[in-house]
């Protein structure tokens, strides 16, 4: 045993001085894998949870079931695009959205307060990451980086894209690594690129990444090491500060650990947050092993729950909601994927402080029933609108829900 632990150490330091073509499967890789429950600590009991991405009838949407706080209310925005996942609107007021498992972007355009839905592309390898940017649309499916200019002029036949895929040089591995995407307050393009595995040995040049680059796909940076999933980050508005959500490994247990808000503080580009060798708050991984594991780990702004799968996130920036809400972060917890005892499908709020920390508030409930270990729907990713509304992607149910607020009405005598 000990052989084999130096022989993994000896593997992934020489990973790291590895080419990019040659690290993402040098001889024994699949040897580091910890993902096979029958190979390690993990726990063999736990079953997933799998549902199909479908198209719920209107009627039958379980926008009823949605429980929020007094004054706001919840109705159906859009519906009929199954596996909803990332939502990017356009200059002129067309809402791009990405999935992962079916492989199409849609568009979903307002014709006289009416949601008309297209498919836009089809055929793509998990095109979840979506950006918008001077009336272009970058598709990131895997690693091909896609851009269609113009493309609200040209929904009924987008065309041939620039195709940036070449200039990103993003690893072509599937697992993990579905991408999300945004342009920063520094008008760079910050990527996603995540761990090949449940819990493994990465390589650390390569894999467990957040990336910054040239719009052209120039000028590569790495902003935060060590984050096995994040499929959603955003900037708070007053410190530009960058904040992501990241799903915690697998297999452990249906304690966790638990997921991650986690945060790069000013001047700290390049952190390291820690997998695969510790979790959460300080929890070392029981199969992948070194001494000190969470020594110089940047510990999370805050726990979102054990495999609560937090993926998008969104400060709000409007004037709809009560002043309360202002510069508070929305994020859709898209719920438990192997987890007994079933945690998630909400939207929750997180506050934060100075001091780099967040507390975590419920938002939007209702959609798992406690006692019945049942869930309705899966929330993955909220936008804000012009008006100051925020929608929520179901892709369970292919639908969007579109959340608002009024001042409740008072009888008169």
């Amino acid at each position: 045993m000990n052989s084999l632990r130096s022989w993994l150490g000896a593997t992934a330091a020489l990973a790291v001085l590895a080419s990019p073509a040659f690290a993402q499967s040098p001889p024994g890789f699949s040897a580091l894998d910890k993902s096979d429950p029958t190979k390690s600590n993990q726990n063999q009991g736990l079953k997933p949870h799998p549902v199909p991405p479908t198209v719920t009838p209107v009627e039958k949407l379980p926008v009823d079931k949605i429980k929020l706080p007094a004054g706001f209310k919840a109705e159906v925005w859009s519906s009929g695009h199954p596996g909803a996942r990332t939502m990017v609107r356009g200059p002129k007021g067309t809402i791009f959205m990405g999935t992962r498992a079916i492989g199409r972007v849609y568009a979903i355009v307002d014709r006289d307060g009416k949601r008309q839905v297209k498919t836009l592309l089809s055929g793509l390898t998990q095109p979840n990451g979506l950006v918008i940017k001077d009336g272009a649309l970058y598709v990131l499916a895997i690693n091909r980086v896609l851009r269609y200019d113009n493309i609200e002029d040209k929904l009924d036949n987008p065309g041939t894209p620039v195709d940036l895929t070449a200039a990103f040089g993003l690893p072509d591995t599937v697992h993990h690594n579905w991408k999300y995407a945004d342009f920063g307050p520094d008008g760079k393009l910050y990527i996603q690129v995540g761990a090949n595995c449940n819990i493994c040995e990465i390589n650390p040049g390569i894999h467990g990444q957040i990336r910054r680059y040239n719009p052209d796909g120039t000028g590569m940076e790495v902003v935060a090491r060590g984050v096995r999933n994040t499929v959603g980050f955003g900037w708070h508005p007053v410190t530009k500060e960058l904040w992501f959500t990241d799903n915690g490994r697998d297999w452990a247990g249906n304690g966790g650990p638990e997921d991650e808000l986690n945060r790069v503080a000013k001047g700290q580009d390049g952190a390291f947050f820690g997998f695969p060798y510790c979790h959460a708050n300080g929890i070392p991984d029981p199969d992948v092993k070194k001494p000190n594991a969470c020594v110089g780990v940047t510990m999370p702004a805050a726990l979102t729950g054990p495999h609560s799968a937090g993926l998008g996130i969104k400060f709000y920036t409007g004037s709809m909601f009560p002043s309360s809400y202002k510069n508070v972060a929305f994020i859709a917890r898209h719920g438990s994927w192997n987890r007994e005892k079933k945690y998630g499908y909400d939207v929750v709020i997180a506050r934060t402080s100075a001091n780099g920390k967040a507390k975590i508030e419920p938002f939007l409930q209702g959609l798992l029933d406690d006692k019945t270990n049942q869930f309705f729907g899966r929330p993955s990713y909220v936008m804000q609108m012009p008006d100051g509304a925020l929608l929520v992607s179901d892709e369970t149910s292919g639908a969007v829900y579109r959340i608002s607020y009024g001042k409740p009405r008072v009888a008169s005598n």
